[in-house]
Order: C-alpha cells, then structure tokens, then sequence
C-alpha cells in the first residue's frame, strides 16, 4: 500500500494521469508487453468482451476500445501471479480472514480445485471429479431442491448462463439470487408495467442525436469510463448535459480524451456537465416530480403522444396538483429556481435521453423514482424516437445477458413453457429466492447448499455479520472463480473454489477454439474470444463446469451435457430454440459488431397491461428512513450515508488503494463529509470516527450496526450527507432494508451516526 496522503485534486478525468495508472497497473501484475498486446484484442470483432462494466463499444474495429478500469480489469486478469493450492494452504482460513480484499486478490488466479479441509482449516487441492462427485452427492441428499440456491455474476457468459438455468429448473428450483437484484432490479420492476421492456430504449446512435442527456446518480468516470467519450461528443456539438448527482464528481465536470492528441499534447480537457445539480442523498423522487410539475404547468408537452399512446396522465396531474411546491421543493433539497432551469431546458429540447445508475436504484423509493423518470420522458414523447429515450447503465459486462438467459427467481410463464418443450421437462413454476430472500433462508436453515457461479458473495451483499453467518451454516458451499477473494473464507461445513477461464483466455474444447457472448447495456449481443494461453492447464470453462456438474447431479437427465459444453455453438441453437428474439443465434452472432435484441418500447410497441405506456405516480412518503431514525434518537445528529466506488475498484475487486479525482492515496477508510458538518459535529479534519447505522424496524425498534474507524475528508457533498467507499461499509446495510417492490438493498441511503475515536488523528 502507498502512503497514506488526502488532497485535491485538480485535473480531468482521463488524460495523462489515466496512462500512467494504466501502465503501473500492468508493471505491477508484471505483465507490461503481454498486457499492452493483450488490450488491443479487447473488444474487438476478433477479440474478447472487456471483463469490467457493460457500457457498449462505439467501434469495434478501433485500435483502441478500452478505458483506465478496463486496463485494470484486464490486468488483474491476464496477472502472472498465481495463487496455487500451495499459496493458498500457506494460511488456514481463520487467518486468510484477517487479511484484506485487496491482499485476496492480490495472490493472482487459481490454479486448480481446491476443497476445504476443516481438520487443518485449510484448502487443500482436489480433482475435478471429486469435486463433482461432492456437489452431486449434497445437492441429491436434500430433502427438496428449494435448500439449495444458485448465484450468478454478471461476468457469466450468455452460454454458461443458460446451461447454468437450465441445470437448476432441471434440478428443481427457481432459486436464482444474482447481482441483478443488488444493482439494477428496480430498473426492470420500473420499466416493464410502464413501457414494457426492462431494458434501455436508447443505442449509442442515439447519443449523437441528442439534444439534451440527463445523468441521474452516476459517476462514469470511475465506474464507466467510455461513456464520457461519448458525453464529450455531446457537449462538442453543442447539446446539454444536467448531472444530477450529491456528489461533485470530477467525470461529470471534465474530461481529456487519452486518444485525443491535441488535449494531450497541450493539457488541455473537455467540459462533460453543462448544468450541474447536488440533490442530497434521496432527494431524486422529489426532484424528478417538481420537473415533470413544471413541465406541465409550462405546456410542453407531446400531447399527440400523450392521447395516443399512453394512459393514467390524468391521474398523474392529480396527484403532482395535490402535492404542494413548497413540500416538494423542501424534499428535492433545491431551490425553486434550479428546478425552472432545467425544466426550461427539457422543455426546449426536442430529443432528450436519461440515464441512471445504482445512486438511483439502492434507494427504497426507487422503482417509484425510475417510474418518475419514465414519466417525464413520456410527458414529451421522448421514448421511440431518434435521440431520446430511456437509459439505465448496467455494471457488470454481461450481468443484462445473464437476465435475458433465465437467471431471475420470478422467470415469465412463456419462458418456462418453451424451456420446458425444447428439453422434455415440466420446469418449476413457483418463484425462487432472491438475493436478500437468500441470506434470510441460509439464517433459517432454509438453504443448505449455496452454489456461486463467480462473484463475491461475502463481500457484496447487505449486512455483512447477518451473510456471513448464513454461509457458515450452509453445508456446502461452491465458488466458481477466476481469483482468490472474500467468499471463499467464509464458507460452509463443506467447501469447493473451482477455477475457471477468464475473459482474454483461449478456450478449447471438444471441437475446437469457443467463443461465447455477451450483451452490452443497450442490447447488443457479441462474441468474445480470448487470446491468452490459459493460466494453468487445470482450468475449465464455465460452460463446461456447469455441464459436468449437472450430469454428475442429474444422471437422469436427458440433456446431452458434455456435447453442448464441447461446442458452444450447439448451445447457442438452443437458445435460439428458446428465446424467439435469438432467431439465427449463430449466424446473426458472427456478423462484426453482432446484432441488437429486439427493443419494443424502441418501436412504440408497449407491452403492457394496458397496450400502452403507463404513467405511474405515488405520493412522496410520509417518512423516510432518516427521518425515521432521526425521530427515534433525537438527541444525536443523524447523517444520510451512500456508499460508493473508489476509483481504484471495480464493485468489490479492490485494484488499489488510490482515489484519485476525489484526492485519496493508500487509504480506502475515509468518510467524505461537508466541512461544515465537521465543524458543527466538533470534528476535525483528518479525525477517526466510527459510523453506527441506524434502522428503524416495522415494530419500532432501532437496530444499530457499526463499521469502525474511518477518516474524515471534506469533500463538496450536500450538508446532512456522507459517502464512503463499500463493501467497508456493507455491515452497515440492514438486510431488511430495501427497495420497495425490488428488494435491493439501500445501500445509498443508510441513516447513520459518527462517533468520534480517541486516538490520534492523520
């Protein structure tokens, strides 16, 4: 770790500072020459899917289809180190549970399969036959299949995911929680009774026609860097841009295109923000409904659209007319005349794009928030038209796919039916567990068998005791994974890791070289070949192990496993067999740059309910859950905490400990508070404080949850609010803290209070 160092930073985003992070990073993994050759294969016709975020590629024969996050992905990845079973069983797992998420990692990729022996409490290798024949043994010992649940990353390949489906209906259950449910879940629960589709309704053709972006709680800049490339397109043709976002993030504000020799050579940047809105923490619902209220009472609406095209409009002018200016105003957090601004500017906008990130969705008003969202579009018919539409960023590269391959615990009816004729079986019908429905039933004695294909479950999820105790009392758990991490020391009786391929590794199987695909956050469906020698001639695919383990569990089954895992092509027909919007899987796949899925909301076709767009409205709650917490301890100073991302991090992959557009070197324990908020709580800058989350349950009573020692930092943020990075701060989440309708857990708005610690400051 660096020297503990807090400044400020004053450059753009991108530019020479992103080259050189891009460089250490790959001296570091100590792979200089193989990482810079193996970037230029990263999402290319030819290449591999960048393993980081899902933000779709402009040009897919550009030489350079890739951003500083992921330089780091693909480094931490395509690394020379290896955590061996030796390195590994160097430490018993009570000691690697010291360690941190950083150090995890650090050891490299996997080599082979490990198994958890309990007499040295350390993991030992084991065959892959064995290992299978463990699986196969707990899954068929449980006295039904809903005791055993099955995770899914959002890096699992489109090919696996399916396979991965179809072996758990197969076996018997819907019990599928997945990074969805933790991130974009009220994307999906806003999107599809409103317009039909839970998906975005824009492509990056549309980002040149816009003449006005909306950017709701999101920082590009760390977590999708290649969007700023596109938003500063944007700017320089002269469209708008409104940030609305609590913190002041250096992504939104500007940015030095790394590709543009002339702001390299002459230092110079790119505005990103034409107009720059700090809502505190949860204030988005509010805000959304003073502009679609000003909009109205200006008249600009689509009233064409409107008449044709959507219904509850009526109901949405009563419930806006009903609420007063002054208790929205005071619950946006923003002045009256902010709020006429931007209305003015998307009233004279003719085509206007939205989009969002999870500083929208890990809110308990969120579904309501993104209905809002759709809302305000729809006032304008600004959905199904050229530069305009709806755009929710998705994190992971494929975590959209893997939802479009069947990982959801509430799969529709007409997928069930067709799954179940194109293989010859009656699919389960009841719906599964989700994330938050998962941790509750390992803590029940509920799931006995947890099974992870990828991820960091440990790590990512809400309350962090509360999960840590569900897995310890599973009796078997398995991590499919490319590197050592969190969830693989805190384990079952039994425990499996199993090492698999990554994204920039060439993948052989029974007929030949394989390439799988994935979908990007516009629906763009692509292949990815690596072009890496494996790390160790040990590893499987991902489809393959997903094959192997359901012929050694399912002897029965008449799905010809091993032959579909063999030729990832045989599993593509039958996804096509399945999914109807995959018609010509293979060929449509092979044509450069792939094919987009079908958008119906795109076309103005809703498939809805009503066969209309829905407008959708509730009135602002009555309570929020600071105001709850406030009332309950009256003689404390309540917070609003929201967790975030450091720049040197990729959800819970810590690749440093640097932050470096917010100023932050070698520590990721820090609080971000406004200056003034110290000096009333009698803090001072560079104190140790310790966060005690407050949660006031349905009966009333108020749970207190603690994360110990974290610096303070003043930083541009609302006064009333805090950031900090997670999952530091995932013990402060309640597991009964979630997104109304979705459950995804509120990690952006946690009530929280800062004790001061008595020891020296930094």
């Amino acid at each position: 770790m660096s020297e503990s160092k807090i400044s400020v930073y004053q450059g753009p985003a991108g530019g020479w500072a992103a080259l050189k992070s891009s460089a250490q990073h790959l001296g570091e993994q100590g792979i200089a020459l193989k990482g810079a050759k193996t970037l230029l294969h990263a999402n290319q016709v030819d290449g591999f899917d960048c393993p980081g975020c899902a933000w779709p590629d402009r040009d897919h024969r550009s030489t350079f289809e890739f951003c500083e996050n992921g330089v780091k992905a693909v480094a931490a990845e395509a690394t020379a180190r290896r955590a061996t079973p030796e390195v590994i069983a160097a430490r018993t797992l009570t000691e690697w549970q010291a360690a941190s998420d950083f150090e995890l990692e650090a050891l490299g990729r996997l080599t082979e399969p490990l198994r958890y022996d309990p007499a040295s409490d350390r993991y030992q290798r084991t065959s892959w036959d064995e290992a299978f024949a463990l699986i196969a043994r707990e899954l068929q010992a449980l006295p039904g299949p809903n005791q055993a649940a099955f995770y899914t990353s959002g890096r699992t390949s489109n090919e696996a995911a399916f396979l991965y489906q179809l072996f758990v209906r197969q076996f018997g259950t819907n019990n599928f929680p997945d990074c969805s449910n933790m991130c974009h879940e009220p994307s999906g629960s806003a999107m599809r009774p409103t317009i039909g589709v839970g998906k975005g309704t824009v492509t990056l053709d549309d980002f040149e026609l816009a003449d006005l972006i909306f950017v709701f709680g999101q920082n590009p800049g760390t977590n999708h860097p290649r969007m700023l490339g596109e938003l500063r397109r944007v700017r320089q043709r002269g469209a708008r841009i409104v940030s609305v976002n609590p913190l002041r993030e250096r992504g939104l504000e500007r940015f030095a295109d790394p590709q543009n020799a002339v702001e390299m050579a002459t230092g110079g940047s790119a505005p990103i923000s034409s107009h720059y809105v700090q809502l505190p923490v949860g204030g988005d619902l509010a805000f959304l409904k003073c502009l679609c209220k000003r909009v109205i009472e200006l008249g600009a609406l689509d009233r064409d659209f409107i008449a044709e095209h959507t219904t509850g409009f009526e109901n949405l002018v009563a419930e806006l007319d009903a609420t007063p200016w002054d208790a929205l105003l005071a619950a946006a957090g923003v002045p009256r005349e902010t709020v006429d601004e931007i209305a003015q500017l998307y009233a004279k906008s003719p085509a206007t794009i939205a989009c969002w990130g999870m500083g929208i969705t890990q809110h308990r008003d969120s579904v309501a928030t993104i209905q809002m969202i759709v809302n305000l579009l729809l006032l304008r018919g600004q959905i199904g038209k050229p530069g305009a539409g709806a755009c929710p960023v998705r994190g992971h590269s494929n975590v959209q796919g893997d939802r479009t391959m069947g990982i959801w615990e509430a799969p529709p009816e007409g997928f069930l039916d067709r799954l179940g004729a194109e293989f010859g079986f009656e699919p389960p019908r009841a719906h599964g567990l989700d994330t938050v429905g998962t941790i509750e039933a390992m803590l029940a004695g509920q799931v006995k068998v947890f099974i992870a294909m990828g991820g960091n479950f440990a790590a990512a999820t809400p309350d962090t005791a509360a999960t840590w105790r569900g897995l310890q009392q599973c009796a078997l758990t398995v991590h499919v994974a490319t590197k050592f991490n969190r969830s693989h020391v805190i384990h079952g009786r039994e425990a499996l890791v199993l090492p698999c391929l990554g994204r920039t590794e060439i993948d052989v199987q029974a007929t030949g070289a394989q390439s799988v695909t994935v979908e990007d956050s516009m629906s763009m469906v692509h292949l990815s070949a690596g072009m890496n020698a494996p790390a160790s001639e040990h590893l499987l695919s991902e489809p393959m192990i997903v094959a192997r383990m359901a012929a050694a569990t399912l002897p029965r089954s008449t799905v010809p496993w091993l032959q579909l895992a063999g030729d990832y092509r045989l599993i593509r027909e039958r996804i096509a067999a399945v999914l109807p919007d995959f018609a010509g899987f293979n060929e449509r796949v092979a044509a450069p740059g792939g094919f987009r899925l079908r958008n119906t909301a795109s076309e103005r076709v809703w498939v809805t309910e009503s066969g209309r767009a829905e407008f959708r409205s509730r009135p602002l709650p009555a309570e929020t859950a600071h105001s709850q917490a406030q009332a309950a301890r009256r003689d404390v100073r309540v917070f609003t905490l929201t967790t975030i991302r450091s720049h040197d991090q990729y959800n819970t992959t810590v690749y440093g400990h640097n932050d470096r557009y917010r100023g932050v070197q070698g520590e990721r324990r820090v609080l971000f508070i406004h200056r003034e908020d110290l000096r009333d709580q009698g803090l001072k800058v560079g104190q140790w404080v310790d966060l005690i989350s407050l949660h006031v349950t349905p009966e009333g009573a108020v749970e207190e949850r603690c994360a110990e020692r974290f610096l303070t930092v003043p930083y541009d943020i609302p006064r009333g609010c805090v950031a900090a990075y997670f999952p530091e701060t995932n013990a402060l989440v309640p597991l009964g803290s979630y997104a109304d309708v979705a459950r995804t857990p509120t990690s952006k708005s946690i009530p929280v209070t800062l004790i001061a610690r008595d020891e020296p400051g930094a």
